[in-house]
């Protein structure tokens, strides 16, 4: 096995009675692990580990659980999120009378003058029709009301609330974005991208400082139950943040590990460049900022998603940034300072010009090529910096762009409980919006992996939940866990569980240049490990949604212990 040395110093904790699945291609299985200040000292059989117990060692008999590394959210925001998940949860909303009634509800528990924040709203709620206020102002009893749309990209505005705003009619941005208006002018209600919706900043009431950390924490202490060491944290939208994790890890751990790409938008000048590559530095003890997050597009639903051709409505035929060279030229500024990147890009149009930014850069900035555990043969001798690029999303793309991926060695990241949203049928708002043949080729996860790329796994949360069990089992079965009764989405695009448990190890750790630190159980690396009480590999997948945690650890801490 992959026993170290002897040691000089005992270890902290020994996790034994494991069924441990290390990811090491050298010693894919194990029995125990020891761990010595954050790291992993020791992997093995009993006996390996037996000359690292001393007195003061934690034993933890994992009885039987099946221990991974620790699972990784790629795609989330956890610290932005506490704010956008605010108010009231529409997401169990099917219909506008459920709409309705749940918004009476809220209004009647408002106090005077108070505001009614919601998110989580479904579009498939408007049945096709458009989004519009006039559809709930009488349910709101007069109160203003800021409502996310589920996609984070959309909100729905009570009149009320235009008016604190002092909202009148269109407004221009630098950026894709609208306020909706009809005919006459008037705003619908209906604001579309961030540029839009920020309008609203200034008067919606926000959390103290105080509340946005008891949230964040209560947040990280329940990913951390479910079984999340870590998380690609595509937002630092707050120039805050760093102080407010400093100020977190001055009197305890984060329960989760936090990689923090902050957003880089159109409009952007050189010195709005080097400050990103300035805050590159900026780290904690389980924080830190990594890579720039950029946009390409916006979303299927909300007609902003970049298409090759245009959507039912006319729609989507124009990238977020009006000017896709400066996008490009902002994308080889970071690279050439070594920064990473990842970019937003649902529709195909959108993803083709990323790949196309990442072929211009060429040879420029080689890095060692990196080869993955049972495929080394698709991922040696990529041109090239080796996934220094990535592109979150990617809801429909041709077969003739999946090659690139793993030639140009970007990583893939996607959302496989996205597919919630959308119908087998095709009779749901995203799959009207962009027809029949892009949505057959919907989240093409099988096929990215089958040809080759490296494919990071997560959730979007708030847009879809965090839990990484729901993450794992929707990736095989293409439909929510424990819902037999729905039918499967794109069923061809299922990973195998080796795959998806890839996906929130190994590929994560590839994806963000960690390889050598994470995403695996082997002497040296991170003590990042989460055990289960079923095989996520082996266990059929709706056994996994709900499987219980019986251990969450990060760096060496243990975050989650569950009852065995």
């Amino acid at each position: 096995m992959s026993a170290a040395p002897a040691p000089l110093t005992v270890a902290d904790t020994i996790l034994t009675g494991a069924r441990v699945r290390t990811l090491d291609p050298a010693h894919p299985t194990a029995e125990a692990v020891a761990i010595k200040d954050g790291r992993i000292a020791a992997v093995g059989e009993e006996r390996d580990v037996r000359d690292w117990r001393g007195a003061a060692t934690e034993v933890i008999d994992l009885a039987g659980a099946t221990l991974t590394p620790g699972l990784v959210d790629g795609h989330s925001h956890p610290v932005y999120g506490v704010e956008m998940a605010t108010g009231v949860d529409l997401s169990d909303c099917r219909d506008l009378d459920g709409l309705r009634t749940a918004l009476a509800a809220a209004a009647r528990a408002l106090p005077p003058g108070g505001w009614l924040t919601a998110w989580g709203l479904d579009h498939n709620v408007f049945a096709g029709a458009p989004v519009h206020r006039d559809l709930i102002e009488d349910a709101l009893g007069g109160a203003p009301a800021f409502i996310r749309l589920y996609d984070g990209h959309s909100a729905l505005v009570s009149g009320r609330a235009l008016e604190a705003a002092g909202i009148t009619g269109p407004r221009e941005f630098v950026q894709r974005a609208s306020v909706v208006c009809d005919a006459d002018g008037r705003p619908t209600g209906h604001l579309i991208e961030h540029a839009a919706m920020d309008l609203l900043t200034p008067v919606i009431p926000r959390p103290s400082a105080a509340d946005r950390r008891a949230r964040l924490l209560d947040l990280l202490d329940e990913m951390a139950a479910n079984g999340l060491t870590g998380a690609h944290v595509m937002d630092m939208e707050n120039a805050d943040v760093p102080e407010l994790l400093t100020g977190i890890e001055a009197n305890t751990e984060l329960p989760v590990r936090l990689r923090l790409a902050p957003w880089c938008m159109p409009g952007v000048d050189k010195d709005g460049l080097d400050h990103l590559i300035h805050l590159q530095r900026l780290a904690g003890r389980h924080w830190r900022v990594g890579g720039v997050k950029f946009f390409m597009d916006g979303t299927v639903e909300g007609g902003t998603a970049w298409l090759e051709h245009a959507d039912c409505h006319g729609q989507g035929t124009e990238a977020f940034w009006p000017d896709p060279a400066a996008y490009t030229h902002a994308v080889h500024h970071l690279a050439r300072a070594g920064v990473r990147t990842a970019t937003h890009a649902i529709g195909d149009a959108a993803v083709r010009h990323v790949l196309d930014t990442v072929e211009l850069l060429g040879d420029a900035h080689p890095s060692p090529a990196t080869t993955l555990a049972g495929d080394a043969s698709r991922h040696t001798a990529v041109r090239g910096a080796r996934y220094r690029h990535r592109i979150e999303h990617i809801e429909t793309v041709p077969g003739e762009q999946l090659t690139r991926f793993a030639r140009l060695g970007v990583a893939a990241s996607m959302q496989p409980t996205h597919t919630a949203y959308t119908r087998a049928d095709h009779t749901d708002a995203w799959s009207r919006r962009v027809g029949e043949e892009r949505a057959g080729r919907a989240w093409r996860c099988r096929d990215l992996r089958d040809a080759g790329a490296v494919l990071v796994l997560g959730s979007d949360w708030p847009i879809a939940h965090h839990d990484p069990r729901q993450v794992l089992a929707t990736a095989r079965l293409r439909r929510p866990a424990g819902e037999p009764g729905i039918a499967p989405v794109t069923p061809g695009q299922a990973l195998t569980g080796l795959m998806a448990l890839e996906g929130c190890t190994s590929h994560a750790a590839l994806a963000v240049g960690e390889e050598s630190e994470a995403g695996r159980i082997t002497p040296g690396f991170r003590a990042d490990l989460t055990a289960l009480a079923v095989d996520p590999v082996t266990a059929p997948a709706d056994e996994l949604g709900t499987a219980p945690v019986r251990l969450t650890m990060t760096g060496g801490h243990i975050t989650h212990r569950g009852v065995s």
